[in-house]
């Protein structure tokens, strides 16, 4: 773990040190952002795109299942304004 201050002096070897592993930035001794490469980056958005479509498909089958459809939905939507 790295504290804010030195993170300022030493950036150029923290993003060397962040191609190989996430380095935690500490701020106060609390754990305030982690520096990844955009490999990992990526990855962890990539994940995150599939499992929350993954989740829309899954919760549009249920709906659907239960017989919500698109006119209850939009009556539903349309008293909640």
């Amino acid at each position: 773990m790295r504290r804010v201050s030195e993170a300022k002096r030493q950036l150029d070897a923290l993003i060397d040190a962040a191609r190989h592993e996430p380095v935690m930035i500490q701020k106060q001794r609390r754990d305030v952002a982690v520096l990844l490469s955009v490999e990992a980056y990526e990855r962890i958005t990539a994940f995150n795109r599939k499992a929350f479509l993954d989740f829309c498909e899954r919760a549009g089958k249920e709906a659907e299942e239960r017989g919500l459809n698109e006119e209850i939905l939009n009556q539903i939507l349309a008293e909640d304004t």
